[in-house]
């Protein structure tokens, strides 16, 4: 039987390109590319299905000589009929081995030649961030005419825009929970649809009076409330632990390219079609975007019959996220105190960002004399330096991950820069005589804030990926807070005091976050 056997392995035709021994296995040729593969697969099976023909005459050439049998023709060790038999089965089974193997190849190589699912899920989430923060700012745009048409005072604008923050808050915890027990896609879904129909319903209901706008900003934040734990909880499960940072830097730089868009179109609008005209075009996008998320998106990769096998073993084999939330561990996650430390540095971050976002444009408009058009189109700038940094940050953090630096020593790195970058580009605000610096501050602080992407706000999915959607909307609930007090407080400073004690305030808050997240918080996970 050996005789016959050994030409199986020794006799397979190799491609005709330059080949080196290895001593941890067979030899290894220059040519690997697929190309070479395919011709070598059916080389091999030429050669099987040649031996198939000629090598079951052999044992008769062994009886006329003697060597293999006695003289009656005889073989002792089988391998006449029987052993021909079994000799030709045994090829017939390797070359069936080798058939599927090749085919398995072939699907495996059009399965690398696809665009990731993970990734298209990742883009669908960046452009409703994008959508999130274009219908966000757009007020802080709009306001200016806005304050001109109804005889509006600082406070007044104060508290219009702290208003959005009230439904915002309210949803945040609740937006968790529904997101970790029924799925992203459904929550992130409804998110959309209800924070577009509510941007849409702005200019009616600002001429109705101040409590129908002050009700309808207070309804779009509901909606737009529920989108980060929504979105936490889905990239959780879609995306591999080594491709993290990246992921989630790329989805938060759609808000800063968000921003980018709604301030810079925004000044248009208004110039050619009236404020209104903002609110309607901004609002009707939500429409688009949902189509498309209702056909393609998934809340999990387990769920999509249409990811491949390659990609739905790498990600499940990276993930951490486990199964469906049933019940939330409230006392377990509120003893950890890595919790807090996201809590409070979330609340920290806020402040300072917040009051960027909403009071940039009347800031620009009060101390460095721009007009609306200027206003707009200047503000453009620090968002899109956010929308580049976030991204670099992430970038940078999978990269050190990747080469054996702790995911704790990494995430205290890029938010101390997302914090202390900031603090140190604001106290240089009161020191700067052109508008041209002023900008060039603006940028540079709010360039290293993005970094926090990479930091606290990857850190929920660290420390427990179960509960992502919950911790985010926990530590989003202190950051909301930050924004209904400070984007108020700042109507309320700014009526009694200067910009730069608005900017000093600031300073303080990411100095305390600087602390509290280098002292406690973990990038290891702490919640099954």
């Amino acid at each position: 039987m050996l005789v016959h056997l050994l030409p199986l392995s020794c006799a397979r035709p190799r491609p005709a390109a330059a080949c080196s021994s290895s001593r941890n296995g067979p030899s290894s040729c220059a040519d690997s590319g697929p190309w070479a593969r395919a011709v070598g697969r059916g080389a091999r099976r030429r050669a099987m299905r040649g031996r198939t023909d000629v090598e079951p005459d052999t044992p008769r050439r062994g009886r006329r000589g003697g060597s293999g049998g006695d003289d009656d023709g005889h073989d002792p060790h089988g391998a006449g009929s029987g052993g021909a038999a079994l000799l030709e089965t045994v090829r017939r089974l390797l070359l069936a081995r080798e058939e599927a193997d090749a085919e398995g190849d072939e699907k495996e190589e059009e399965e690398q030649g696809q665009f990731p699912k993970r990734w298209a899920i990742v883009f669908l989430c960046f452009s409703a961030f994008l959508l999130c923060n274009m219908d966000r700012v757009n007020m802080s745009i709009a306001i200016l005419p806005m304050s001109a048409e109804f005889g509006w005072n600082p406070q007044t604008v104060g508290l219009i825009q702290s208003s959005f923050f009230w439904g915002y808050l309210l949803t945040q915890i609740a937006g968790g929970i529904w997101a970790d027990t029924v799925g992203g896609k459904t929550v992130l879904g409804f998110g959309v649809v209800w924070w577009s129909i509510a941007t849409a319903l702005t200019p009616i209901a600002a001429k109705l009076g101040l409590p129908f706008l002050l009700v309808v900003r207070a309804f779009m934040g509901i909606g737009e409330g529920v989108a980060m734990p929504a979105m936490n909880n889905i990239l959780s499960k879609w995306v591999p632990v080594s491709e993290r940072s990246r992921s989630l830097a790329l989805v938060y730089s759609g808000m800063y390219l968000g921003s980018v868009t709604g301030l810079a179109f925004s000044p248009l609008l208004i110039h050619k079609y009236g404020w209104p005209s903002v609110f309607y075009t901004f609002g009707s996008l939500g429409a688009v975007w949902f189509t498309t998320w209702a056909t393609k998106a998934y809340s999990s990769p387990l769920e999509d019959p249409g990811i491949s096998a390659a990609e739905k073993k790498l990600i499940t084999s990276q993930s951490t996220a486990g199964e469906p939330v049933k019940t939330i561990p409230w006392k377990l996650i509120l003893s950890k105190p890595p919790v807090w430390a996201l809590i409070v540095s979330h609340f920290c971050h806020n402040w300072g960002t917040f009051i960027l976002l909403t009071w940039m444009p009347t800031y620009y408009n009060q101390v460095l004399k721009f007009d609306l058009m200027e206003s707009g189109l200047l503000c453009v700038l620090p968002w899109f330096t956010m929308a580049v940094s976030a991204n670099v940050g992430g970038w940078i953090a999978d990269t050190l991950v990747s080469r054996g630096v702790s995911v704790t020593t990494v995430r205290k790195i890029m938010q101390s820069i997302g914090f202390l970058g900031p603090a140190f580009f604001l106290t240089q605000l009161s020191h700067v005589n052109s508008p041209a610096m002023a900008v060039l501050c603006m940028a540079c602080s709010q360039g290293t804030d993005a970094f926090s992407q990479s930091g606290l706000y990857s850190n929920h999915q660290d420390i427990g990926p179960r509960y992502a959607g919950v911790l985010l909307g926990l530590s989003n609930t202190a950051g909301v807070l930050a924004g209904v007090f400070g984007t108020a407080a700042t109507g309320y400073i700014l009526q009694h005091g200067s910009w730069d004690n608005v900017f000093e305030v600031s300073v303080v808050l990411y100095l305390v976050g600087t602390l509290v997240w280098n002292v406690f918080s973990t990038g290891e996970k702490i919640l099954d």
